[in-house]
């Protein structure tokens, strides 16, 4: 079984102590590959510093950018250091970006301001856009389609409507499915995800947030992408191996990565 968590924030503090073990149950999973966005300016060097301990049976892939619930009063200086930070280094995506309107608007306009900013590096860099969109999937879509076809990437976590969904595919864009789909309460979620094509999906975590169910509530983490696999395979009435090589082949298309024993990253 082949398995990439296309988000997870393994660096996170929560996940520190026990890092190794975290790795190995990935290996153990078949997780070949995890794509490690950005939150601020403090996660970036533990990041960094996750990623060399990739090896020849999982690679781990940095993203860079500044998460929305990030964004502060005096953005533009916050952007210029995330500019420089890809200037310097090879990243495979930008993000985590996109709107948070949930936990607080104080900075919803410097939020807006900072997710235009990260799709302009996407078209610049030629990378694929992570995008965080809690309570804020309509202003997203809207703000991404001003740019036309130019920006590739995913809606992260997402949670809309089939509506939604389908305005996202035509744009060129892939959904990010995680373990919030196995709950009791996702109903809708389930029934627009059911309708929709493997070729527009890609599977990921959250860790340490978002844990799927059976773990729902406790420190989620990238091996738990199993339960999430099986879950989809069995709504979408296929062999989870299908599932799991289908929505790894579109990560590899999105993120442009590929693994094998020779692999090693600049």
């Amino acid at each position: 079984m082949e398995l990439i968590d296309t988000h997870a924030h393994l660096y996170h503090e929560q996940l520190s102590g026990d890092i190794g073990q975290v790795i190995e149950r990935c290996k153990q999973q078949g997780v070949k590959a995890v794509v490690l966005p950005n939150i601020n300016e403090h996660s970036v060097q533990p990041l960094l510093n996750l990623c060399e301990r990739s090896d020849d049976i999982i690679q781990f892939y940095p993203a860079m950018g500044l998460h929305p619930c990030d964004v502060k009063e005096n953005v533009e200086e916050q952007l210029l250091f995330f500019k420089n930070e890809m200037d310097k280094k090879k990243y495979y995506a930008v993000g985590e970006t996109g709107l948070d309107f949930y936990w607080d608007l104080t900075y919803k306009e410097q939020q807006i301001f900072s997710f235009k900013k990260h799709l302009e590096w996407a078209i610049s860099y030629n990378l694929p856009v992570i995008i965080h969109s809690r309570n804020s999937t309509r202003a997203c879509i809207d703000i991404v389609k001003a740019y036309g076809r130019q920006v590739k990437g995913v809606f992260h976590c997402f949670s809309g409507t089939y509506e939604e969904a389908l305005e996202i595919i035509a744009l060129g864009m892939y959904l990010g499915i995680g373990g919030s789909i196995t709950y009791k309460n996702s109903k809708p979620l389930q029934e627009a995800i059911q309708k929709i094509g493997l070729e527009h999906i890609v599977l990921e975590t959250d860790a340490p947030f978002l844990s799927p169910e059976p773990h729902r509530g406790k420190r989620n983490e990238s091996s738990y992408i199993i339960y999430t696999a099986h879950f989809l395979a069995k709504l979408k009435g296929i062999d989870v191996n299908k599932l799991c090589g289908a929505t790894s082949y579109n990560a590899k298309v999105l993120f442009n990565i590929q693994y094998n024993s020779q692999h090693s990253k600049s």
